[in-house]
């Protein structure tokens, strides 16, 4: 560059800078108060969007994390908790949410809650109460979504003074089955005609924390656990008959869009797609029921598996079987209630068991090229699920 050249761009240079600092008074309060108004108006925008946005904080971490909400909390002092808790996405949307639904009702306790949990998933598990005990007391039992009642029983046979056997009874005991459908008008009528069914209780038993020093027997646990089932149904009853479909079926299918599914939104088509073979009369082939019929919890099934005689396999056996699976959610109730996508007619779904992406057919060619895609990567998964079993 020569002298001449540099001495130019200095000058400039000198000129731009110049040019700034020869803003008068009012020029630069002019400036000032147009990025002040554009910062605001984009903190606006932004705030208006949150307050909005119920969505959950990661959709892909389901770890269960404990929350307490003291005694006397506020709205925000909730939303407080929850967002140091690491379980909610935005507090001003939790606070939004409570405002615009008018819930006065959320309550005290401690909660098992985690990061894949909507705000209105979260909200309807602080109106339905935890613990009031921590969770990972020995004063408690936690039902977990999907859990069936063996692994209930095994877990009260571990931290109560009532044995897994005397709660399995409890949960077949006719007498104490006719006491929870009188006290609980129209929850078990359907449950009370169905046949063959391994635990009259099963499905009916609500996923929360029960303090079980408050039992004195073990019936006075299953009936806590009954209640609940209640006050979470109750307010569905009329969308239930709506659907033509008994509480029993209802909860059956429920069970399985637990277990088949990997979030809400899978759920809902998984459930259209049940409902769409059962309308054409085809076998709903559910590994989650196969495996209940086969007491089992390996991840692959064989061929001779799905052959297996009980009354409980979809693969032999058309229709929804006996009953419940495992005791849902009130999401996967939901699902079932509110299906998605079942005018794509989808008759078939496979999912990366690694990824846990679904992927869904209309045809069975469609279904055998979507397997052949993920078998590879599934039947590792299953290898490494089954080391884990030994």
């Amino acid at each position: 560059m020569s002298e001449n050249e540099y001495k130019s761009r200095k000058a400039n240079n000198a000129n731009q800078k110049h040019k700034w600092y020869d803003l008068s008074f009012w020029q630069w309060v002019i400036v000032i108060v147009l990025a002040l108004l554009v910062v605001g108006v984009g903190h606006h925008i932004y705030a208006q969007h949150d307050r909005t946005n119920y969505s959950a904080l990661n959709k892909d971490d389901k770890k269960k994390k404990e929350v307490q909400i003291k005694d006397g909390s506020s709205t925000s002092m909730m939303a407080s908790s929850l967002k140091d808790a690491g379980v909610l996405r935005s507090k001003r949307a939790f606070k939004y949410y409570v405002d615009q639904h008018n819930y006065a009702d959320l309550k005290a306790g401690y909660y098992e809650l985690s990061p894949n949990m909507t705000v209105p998933q979260i909200v309807t598990a602080l109106r339905l109460g935890g613990s009031t005990v921590p969770t990972n007391s020995k004063n408690v039992v936690v039902v977990r979504e999907g859990e069936g009642i063996d692994d209930i029983a095994d877990e009260v046979g571990k931290k109560t003074d009532f044995s897994a056997a005397s709660f399995r009874k409890a949960t077949n005991d006719p007498k104490l089955f006719k006491k929870l459908q009188q006290q609980y008008p129209g929850l078990l009528d359907s449950a009370a005609k169905a046949k063959h069914v391994r635990y009259r209780l099963e499905g009916y038993l609500y996923p929360a924390t029960y303090s079980w020093r408050d039992a004195k027997n073990v019936d006075d646990l299953v009936e806590m656990m009954v209640q609940q089932e209640y006050v979470a149904l109750q307010p569905r009853f009329q969308e239930i008959k709506k659907s033509k479909m008994s509480i029993q079926e209802v909860l059956t299918l429920a069970s399985l869009v637990e277990r088949e599914g990997v979030d809400n939104d899978s759920r809902r088509t998984i459930a259209g797609v049940f409902l769409n073979r059962l309308d054409d009369d085809m076998p709903i082939q559910s590994d989650v029921a196969t495996k209940y019929a086969l007491r089992t919890k390996k991840t692959n099934l064989t061929s001779k598996d799905v052959q297996n005689k009980s009354p409980y396999n979809l693969y032999k056996y058309t229709g929804l079987g006996p009953g419940p699976f495992n005791n849902p959610s009130v999401n996967s109730i939901d699902a079932v209630l509110h299906p998605k996508d079942r005018d794509k007619g989808y008759l078939y779904f496979v999912a990366n068991l690694k990824t846990g992406k679904v992927y869904y057919s209309q045809s069975f060619d469609e279904h055998l090229n979507n397997q052949s895609g993920v078998e590879e990567t599934n039947q590792q998964v299953g290898a490494e699920d089954a080391k884990k079993q030994n």
